[in-house]
């Protein structure tokens, strides 16, 4: 299965419109669920503020709260 991390622009990816403009949402592939968590874990602990969304080849999209609780982040 197939892993999209997406980060950048937060209108764009709280949207859903993430092939809109290349230069403000940025996308990796990754083979692997966890592959895919580890690299969104990294770029949420390297700047709070970035937006992060991961989708799987299903089309799901994991972003927000939901993926701060699938990582482990205690939300207060």
């Amino acid at each position: 299965m197939s892993y999209q991390v997406f980060y950048g622009d937060g209108v764009a990816i709280a949207g859903c419109n993430l092939q809109a403009d290349e230069t403000s949402v940025c996308s990796e592939q990754f083979s692997t669920e966890h592959e895919a968590l580890h690299r969104a874990r990294e770029l949420l602990d390297g700047d709070a503020g970035t937006v992060v969304a991961v989708r799987d080849a299903a089309g799901n999209l994991l972003s927000g709260v939901r993926l701060q609780l699938r990582l482990g982040y205690l939300c207060t």
